[in-house]
């Protein structure tokens, strides 16, 4: 496997708004973005807030620019962090909830979910739980 494709992206959309529900989360919004950072499949749930597209967007756009899950990046030089975030137009948000989707053949990168909604521990862990349902491999940027 090369490429994230639409089917598997909107699965794991699906699945990590169904692990939302079971845990109680609140709204969520949830992309999936491929290798290269384009948008390939959104869902925002009835409620969710409306800049929580734009972060959801931006964690997994965060994770695929730095080449690591966005929970390594909330530990990065904040003048750094604030650099990237200007040179990146705003685009990037370094706080958990970014995971990297790898082909578990692989391991190399092939797309990023992002979610915000609830806490960034509970973002997180809906994003890979997404991943996983669809075979794929999460990095949420340490061993968790």
């Amino acid at each position: 496997m090369t490429k994230l494709t639409l089917d598997q992206a909107a699965a794991i959309v699906d699945a990590a708004i169904d692990k939302g529900r079971e845990t109680d989360c609140n709204p969520l919004s949830v992309a999936v973005l491929d290798a290269g950072g384009h948008l390939v499949a959104f869902k925002r749930q009835d409620n969710s807030g409306i800049l929580r597209p734009e972060i959801a967007i931006g964690k997994a756009y965060g994770a695929l620019g730095f080449g690591l899950g966005s929970r390594a990046l909330k530990d990065k030089n904040p003048q750094f962090l604030a650099a990237v975030a200007a040179a990146s137009g705003g685009r990037v948000v370094p706080v958990p909830g970014g995971v990297l989707i790898l082909d578990p053949e692989s391991g190399n990168i092939i797309g990023a979910a992002g979610i915000s909604g609830d806490n960034s521990g509970n973002d997180e862990a809906c994003a890979i739980a997404g991943i996983e349902a669809v075979g794929l491999k999460p990095d949420p940027g340490n061993d968790t």
